[in-house]
């Protein structure tokens, strides 16, 4: 323990961002990565494992992989923010799932990474309060700006956090696809305007399908 504590709070301490797919979320990774310079400690984007140093934390941002024990063993801390209020909501596309069911006040956490998706320690909790009018990539800013600010606020911790662990039964989201895209021609825009808000214009956009013919629509706000 107290060998964590030195290396806790000795700069510069060795840092990873992992991100493991084109993820929207690069530039937010990005961001941190030189923001964490700027604060004097070593920061680096790691696309791939085998670019993970030991170090004192690795932040997993938008990963869509488990990360092998052998490699969480390079870190004192291996971090994944997750945006719901866990143990209830693991899984994928949490904050998209929430707002589909009529969520505005999303929680955020930054969670230890365990071989077990989504089950480690809670070591910081906020929330992301929306107001109902936010489109794709307005809830993306929002929730990359976030994630940045939660892992930054770990960095300047003057002690190791213990964490919580999580409490009560666990729920999980399934992984989303194109299809789930898909608008209800026999329902008005008010009731699925939810859905058109977490719709992305171009990997996965709204459609609908009439008399046997898909049509594509895509939103965007006049201002």
């Amino acid at each position: 323990m107290n060998d964590l504590i030195e290396n806790f709070r000795k700069q510069p301490r060795i840092i990873s961002v992992v991100v493991d797919n084109d993820s929207w979320i690069l530039p937010y990774a990005e961001k941190l990565v030189d923001t964490i310079h700027a604060n004097g400690d070593q920061a680096s984007l790691c696309r791939n494992y085998d670019e993970i140093r030991e170090g004192l934390a690795a932040f997993y941002l938008g990963c869509t992989k488990i990360t092998p024990p052998e490699i969480l063993e390079k870190s004192y801390f291996n971090l994944v923010v997750h945006e719901s209020d866990l143990p209830r909501g693991r899984g994928f596309a949490p904050m998209t799932w929430q707002i589909l069911e009529g969520e505005n006040s999303i929680v955020m956490c930054l969670i230890e990474a365990r071989e077990k998706v989504d089950s480690g320690k809670v070591y910081i909790k906020k929330y992301l309060q929306l107001d109902g009018t936010e489109l794709n990539d307005e809830l993306r800013d929002f929730q990359g700006r976030m994630s940045v600010e939660i892992c930054l606020e770990f960095l300047e911790m003057k002690e190791p956090p213990e964490g919580e662990e999580q409490k009560g039964d666990a729920t999980y989201y399934p992984r989303r696809t194109p299809r789930d895209s898909e608008l209800d021609v026999e329902k008005t825009i008010a009731e699925q305007f939810n859905l058109l808000r977490v719709v992305d214009n171009e990997r996965y956009p709204a459609f609908f399908v009439l008399d046997g013919v898909n049509y594509i629509l895509r939103i965007e706000k006049s201002n």
